[in-house]
């Protein structure tokens, strides 16, 4: 079991922290509009590759995150009202991470280039995961944001729906 025991003290801490995780791996799901983080069926579909390769317009990429969030709204129940506050939210946080997702991707091309090369080039792969962490972790930081801001448009009920559901598309059990 998951219980605490003396040779596996921190197993509530890390219980919390992925918890805490898979709501800013739905947000960010939504945030950047079906991609990174959540493994539903569309993310092996085409508009997965297109969002990895960057190949949909930025309309394309509204229609998306106006399409998830219709999704998110039924899932918390959420009022008029808050749609009005947490779709600019969203859509905010969108902007904010589509430049850091070029960004991942440029870095990770990177990170390929210097593997193809007749000599492994440690330098620039390390060089690659600084900046990869580097900007994982701008983006981290914008999601929490989200979250956050999203967080305090929903009522306790719907924040708990929301957990609630993000765990039981990782299959993980409500703690």
């Amino acid at each position: 079991m998951n219980n605490p025991t003396p040779s596996n003290p921190s197993a509530p801490a890390a219980r919390r922290f992925f918890s805490r995780y898979t709501a800013v791996a739905f947000l960010a799901g939504i945030a950047l509009a079906a991609g990174i983080g959540l493994a539903q069926s569309e993310a092996m579909s085409g508009w997965h590759r297109g969002m990895m390769d960057g190949t949909h317009s930025p309309a394309e990429v509204s229609a998306h995150v106006d399409h998830m969030l219709k999704h998110f709204y039924v899932e918390v129940d959420a009022t008029d009202a808050q749609k009005a506050q947490i779709g600019p939210l969203v859509k905010q946080a969108v902007n904010d991470l589509m430049p850091l997702h070029s960004q991942l991707q440029s870095a990770h091309n990177q990170a390929l280039q210097a593997l193809e090369q007749p000599t492994v080039d440690r330098a620039s792969l390390e060089a690659v995961r600084a900046a990869h962490l580097q900007l994982a972790d701008e983006a981290s930081k914008r999601l929490v944001q989200l979250l956050g801001d999203v967080g305090d448009v929903l009522t306790a009920t719907q924040r708990k729906a929301l957990a609630e559901h993000i765990e039981s598309l990782h299959g993980m059990p409500h703690s």
